[in-house]
């Protein structure tokens, strides 16, 4: 089993996670209680850490709807902390069931709330004025014992929330009842089935509160949410006695004149990445311009085709140098020439080292190629593409073969488990973001040539939550795609 696995929580039916919880908790309201304390002051912290890519929480007005039970305790607890933590900051909180009817922990939350900072507190049945504008609208009205359907009076309530001038809106465990439109979604403890195909659920952000005790959870689940922990290895120190082989040596296929700099940005993610040696072979007219800009890699030349892609009569080149590789990445910028596709199927059919395969290099007649490991790091166009009408985990059950399935959720799979990355954004909505994923799963793999799917989930963590790191430091507009780089090292540094 990949050492990945060991980085990720399963993912749990509805009925799996109440059976979990009943055997964390029995009816122990004490334990009920500290856990809903640690969720309450984990999605507080959450949210202060998302809300920095808008620039905080403003004047800290905040909107607060709270069902009866646990979710209410949680949002009750997040409030809390969010009003102590801003000076300034007002709570208006709704009971959409009335304050009667909250069940004693989430009764206990309310009083806890008001004890702290009661005169920044007003609380109702009904959403105040149609026109108060909030920083933020915390949904807790319902969580994971929700059954449908909705009561058209929340429905109503709940859609007055969405339509609502409100720069940030947060979900506890799951938006209620599928309606709340929600820009994060704060799984507590454990993520559920629902989050991953749901309606308005935002990003998923998965808080992790130790219920699966520091082991892996469940083996058999179909789905599991990688954690932070898969970046444990890279965040430790390097031996005292290593060189650069000691970090595996990537060489890339990839360029040409019409698409110049996806290779660049590629071999450049590698090198910031870890990676102890690149070497890229480019078409001949890029390579002096290309080791100018970035010496620290190998640049070897190639013969072209007339319209500048890469052409078959240079295979050699890499023939005479591949037993020096530990792994290979191929198509970062190589357009669809014919001549060019079959180099690349050629290069992919005699490989024996793994290989990664991206953009155009991802083709039907391509992927099958040879009996080496290889990544694909499909879109969901070229996912189509290349798998048809397959799902991700039978189509990933292909010898040797792992997917990276990117998305808003990337999935990554080998046939086992597909593992979901909760990490990045709408900052990777740019052009370039998947040529500096698939540099840096190709220096993994030189690294773990041995397993892939390591080296795969590992890069999309890194790369995800550089990028999240990115947008709470700049926002998600007004960035280059390459800025990522320089929030890799301190994406190591900070959960």
């Amino acid at each position: 089993m990949s050492r990945a696995i060991q980085f990720s929580s399963p993912v749990l039916s509805i009925d799996d996670a109440r059976r979990l919880e009943a055997v964390l908790f029995g009816s122990d309201e004490s334990r009920e209680w500290a856990a809903m304390q640690a969720a309450g002051r984990a999605i507080a912290a959450a949210i202060r850490r998302d809300a920095e890519e808008i620039g905080g929480l403003g004047a800290g007005r905040f909107l607060v709807l709270v069902g009866k039970g646990h979710n209410g305790g949680d949002a009750l607890i997040a409030a809390r902390d969010l009003l102590l933590g801003q000076g300034s900051a007002m709570a208006d909180v709704v009971f959409v069931f009335g304050e009667r009817r909250l069940r004693p922990l989430a009764a206990r939350a309310w009083r806890e709330l008001m004890h702290a900072a009661p005169e920044r507190v007003r609380a109702g049945r009904t959403l105040p004025d149609a026109t108060a504008a909030y920083d933020l609208c915390l949904d807790g009205v319902f969580g994971f014992q929700f059954r449908p359907p909705l009561d058209s009076a929340v429905a109503r309530l709940l859609e007055q929330a969405n339509t609502r001038p409100v720069r940030m809106r947060a979900a506890v465990d799951l938006p209620s009842g599928g309606a709340f439109r929600a820009d994060f979604t704060y799984a507590t403890g454990s993520v559920k089935s629902p989050l991953l195909d749901g309606d308005n659920v935002g990003r998923l952000r998965y808080l992790d509160l130790g219920f699966f005790a520091g082991t892996p959870g469940p083996g058999e689940a179909t789905d599991r949410v990688l954690t932070f922990e898969v970046l444990d290895d890279l965040r430790a120190l390097r031996p005292a006695h290593c060189d650069k082989r000691s970090y595996g040596h990537v060489f890339f296929l990839g360029g040409s004149r019409g698409f110049p700099g996806a290779i660049l940005m590629s071999v450049t993610a590698a090198i910031r990445s870890g990676a102890g040696l690149v070497t890229a072979f480019v078409p001949e007219s890029l390579a002096p311009a290309f080791a100018a800009h970035l010496p620290e890699a190998i640049w070897v030349g190639w013969p072209e085709t007339p319209a500048g892609g890469l052409a078959l009569e240079g295979e050699h080149l890499l023939r005479e140098r591949v037993e020096r590789a530990g792994a290979l990445v191929i198509g970062p910028g190589i357009g669809r020439e014919p001549e060019t596709l079959a180099l690349v199927a050629a290069v992919a059919n005699a490989a024996t080292v793994p290989f990664v395969l991206d953009a155009d290099a991802l083709q039907p007649e391509i992927v099958p190629q040879g009996s080496a490991a290889r990544v694909i790091t499909p879109h969901a166009g070229e996912f189509k593409r290349v798998a048809g009408d397959s799902d991700l985990r039978s189509f990933a059950a292909q010898p040797n073969l792992t997917v990276v399935l990117k998305g808003p959720v990337t999935r990554v799979c080998d046939g086992g488990p597909v593992l979901h990355s909760p990490f990045g954004g709408p900052v990777l909505a740019r052009g370039g973001s998947g040529d500096l994923l698939a540099g840096m799963i190709g220096a993994q793999l030189a690294q773990h040539p041995g397993d892939p799917l390591l080296a795969a989930a590992r890069a999309v963590v890194w790369h995800g939550h550089a990028a999240d790191l990115l947008a709470r430091a700049r926002g998600a507009v007004a960035v280059r795609t390459t800025d990522l780089l320089d929030h890799l090292g301190a994406a190591l540094r900070q959960p």
